[in-house]
């Protein structure tokens, strides 16, 4: 029977440091289901499953110990070690934030001084006149980076899993409130706030288990672009630098821009609507819409209306470079040779940053709307109430 509580003390020991990491690291078969609670319950708890499971140990062995045989303290010696391995393994090296930490050195730079390639992609966040860009393979290591623009802080988040890139304000009620990365949600990256230890999750800024389970951050308008359209729109624009700390985590991500990087959690699929097929995504009010990248690649311009709004989805010539706007009343088509758009209705011109250049509409500015580009299995997950856009429907 002190047997049997020893292998129980074992399992308690060995079991619960695994699982509180599995169901929030990408495992095989951990992110499928809907098992948040069972991991914020673990995670939460996991001091007392310890005490639990080294009293039962100890009160096993103390019990047995000098009449057990030398086969079976060998045994149980063999699982105290697998126990330790298990503990340091899942503590030290498996854990999200140990295995992707914030910059040491936030480095900006100006257009003329910058070591980024200006074909890589960036995040662009415009506040009360200052523009930043942040490059997506910078980005996608730290998965968040705090910083400052126009005098107000903000959080830019990245999840390479999901190709999700969100800037947040992450004030709280009131109070400025900092974020550790602590695993996945459904393949989502998961912050975990300092006061409440609540999650919360990347792709729209919800608590979704925790004292703040149902409270989300605001989230701050942004874009996707190459850095040279970025810079085109916003010459004066800062961007950040690679921290030479992390060079070798940024190098893991080469080939995430155009989707060609090795990962198969990252890898673009280049069929459509697959799970890892990439899509762009637009939400207004409670209608959320997918686009297919494929088709959008070949048309360049979508005309379509999501929830009443008649919008035009734009894309540029560097076929990465892409724009959401309210079109109104308007039907639009591609010049793609001068990479410029064209209203059937005025027959007037447009540049690809939304602005009537020429005929009578001349001075007009379209309105933007936020758009994503995403993974399929993301978009549908954290939009299930997503349609796919059809042509011609």
């Amino acid at each position: 029977m002190k047997l049997v509580l020893v292998a129980l003390a074992f399992t308690i020991l060995i079991g619960s440091e695994i699982l509180k990491v599995y169901y929030i690291m990408p495992f095989p078969g951990s992110q499928q289901d809907e098992t948040i609670t069972i991991a914020y319950f673990l995670n939460q708890n996991i001091l007392y499953f310890r005490i639990a499971g080294w009293l039962l140990l100890i009160y096993g062995l103390f019990s047995c110990w000098s009449t057990t045989s030398i086969n079976i303290k060998v045994i149980i010696g063999i699982f105290f070690a697998l126990y330790l391995f298990v503990l340091i393994l899942f503590n030290f090296y498996f854990l999200a934030d140990k295995m992707f930490y914030q910059p040491s050195h936030k480095i900006f730079a100006s257009a003329s001084d910058s070591k980024v390639d200006s074909r890589r992609l960036v995040v662009g966040v415009s506040i009360n006149g200052e523009t930043k860009a942040y490059p997506l393979e910078i980005i996608g290591y730290h998965h968040q980076v705090r910083d400052t623009v126009g005098g107000k802080g903000i959080m830019v988040t990245y999840c390479t899993v999901c190709r999700t890139a969100r800037v947040y304000d992450p004030t709280i009620d009131g109070r400025v409130e900092t974020f550790r990365l602590v695993g996945m949600d459904h393949f989502n990256t998961m912050f975990e706030d300092s006061k409440t230890k609540s999650w919360w999750r990347q792709a729209d800024g919800k608590a979704i288990v925790g004292a703040e389970k149902g409270k989300q951050l605001t989230e701050i308008p942004c874009e996707q672009m190459t850095l040279l359209a970025w810079l085109r729109l916003h010459p004066n624009s800062k961007i950040m630098q690679p921290d030479t700390t992390y060079t070798l985590g940024y190098e893991g991500l080469q080939g995430f821009d155009n989707g060609t990087i090795g990962s198969s959690l990252e890898h673009r699929d280049s069929l459509s609507w697959k799970s890892k097929s990439w899509i762009l995504g637009v939400q207004i009010g409670e209608k959320a819409r997918a686009y297919d990248w494929n088709e959008l690649l070949n048309d360049r311009v979508i005309n379509d209306t999501l929830n009443g709004e008649p919008i035009l989805i734009a894309l540029q010539n560097d076929s990465a470079t892409f724009h959401v706007w309210k079109r109104d009343t308007l039907t639009f088509s591609p010049d793609k040779a001068a990479n410029y758009l064209t209203d059937s209705n005025t027959v007037s011109t447009w540049n690809m940053d939304g602005e009537c250049v020429s005929g009578s509409q001349k001075g007009r500015k379209l309105s933007a709307i936020q758009s994503y580009q995403e993974f399929w299995h993301s978009w549908k997950t954290f939009h299930p109430q997503t349609t796919r856009y059809q042509k011609n429907r």
